[in-house]
């Protein structure tokens, strides 16, 4: 195994990359395959002496923003994120290595009595996130709406995670743009208490994400726009409006249960055949 991978995958990436996939002219006498260092640092807006220090193994600890923005440059695939991502962490020493009076991460155990809560919403759609919105526990509601787009994929469904670097976040949601300013509200609003949790989170979404969630964070902030509603593209169901409200649990915990709501008559007749009961069981708001 190399002593220097960080530096070995981007130089590889970097000769994977023909300057014609980033808008350059192909040139002649090219000594190299790809991009020539000079090129990438261009497009990613770092200097060539830093680029060749990190593929040099000369630095080991890239910012979440320069790697970011190499990222972007060399127009790397969702996995080929997740790897950089890994490689870069191995590289400076270590994964999640925090001060031992860092504070605890956002808790992810669920009390006896808000899952009780939980069971008692069904068949409707409801969810219980943290601080930084990990799925944490689920009516099969929330399963039969959310399952099939992907969001309770993997070992820690993120609802962050899936909105920013999974493909499937811009099917799902036809207002994309919309619920994106809306999650990056939510972690700006998270991120002022400076937990060194919450900054590792953000600076792996700025690496995974790239460009559609450094830009928002980087944008001055507006005034805080909560959506009443939104719109969901399911599957089976077809497109769903709905809309949700928050229910904060108690004795200071940092987690509370979003419950969904049909937004009309279609979204409720919807919700009930994917939750199998009866018709009319789930009343759209307003009714």
């Amino acid at each position: 195994m190399s002593d220097n991978e960080l530096g070995d995958f981007l130089r590889a990436r970097r000769e994977a990359v023909r300057p014609a996939d980033v808008g350059l002219p192909e040139g002649s006498r090219r000594r190299t395959p790809g991009l020539r260092r000079a090129e990438l640092a261009t497009v990613a807006g770092i200097s060539v002496e830093y680029l060749t220090r990190l593929e040099q193994g000369r630095d080991r600890n890239p910012s979440a923003q320069v790697m970011a923005a190499l990222a972007d440059a060399l127009r790397m695939t969702p996995d080929q994120r997740v790897q950089f991502r890994y490689v870069a962490k191995a590289s400076a020493g270590g994964f999640g290595m925090l001060c031992p009076n860092a504070g605890s991460p956002p808790g992810r155990t669920v009390r006896a009595g808000v899952r009780a809560v939980l069971d008692r919403l069904e068949p409707a759609p409801a969810v219980v996130l943290n601080a930084l919105d990990d799925v944490l526990a689920w009516t099969d509601g929330f399963a039969a709406l959310a399952g099939p787009l992907g969001v309770l994929d993997g070992d820690e469904p993120n609802l962050h995670r899936y909105l920013f670097t999974d493909p499937r976040a811009r099917t799902a949601f036809p207002d994309w743009d919309e619920a994106a300013d809306t999650a990056v509200a939510h972690l700006r609003m998270v991120a002022v208490h400076g937990d060194p949790h919450v900054d590792r989170f953000l600076d792996d979404l700025t690496v995974l994400a790239g460009a559609p969630f450094t830009a928002r964070m980087a944008a001055l902030p507006g005034p805080p726009r909560p959506a009443a509603e939104r719109r969901v593209a399911h599957p089976e169901a077809g497109v769903l409006r709905l809309a949700y409200e928050t229910l904060d649990v108690p004795a200071g915990d940092t987690q509370r249960i979003v419950l969904y709501l049909p937004g009309d008559e279609h979204a409720a007749r919807a919700l009930d055949r994917l939750a199998g009961r009866r018709p009319g069981v789930l009343r759209a708001v307003g009714d």
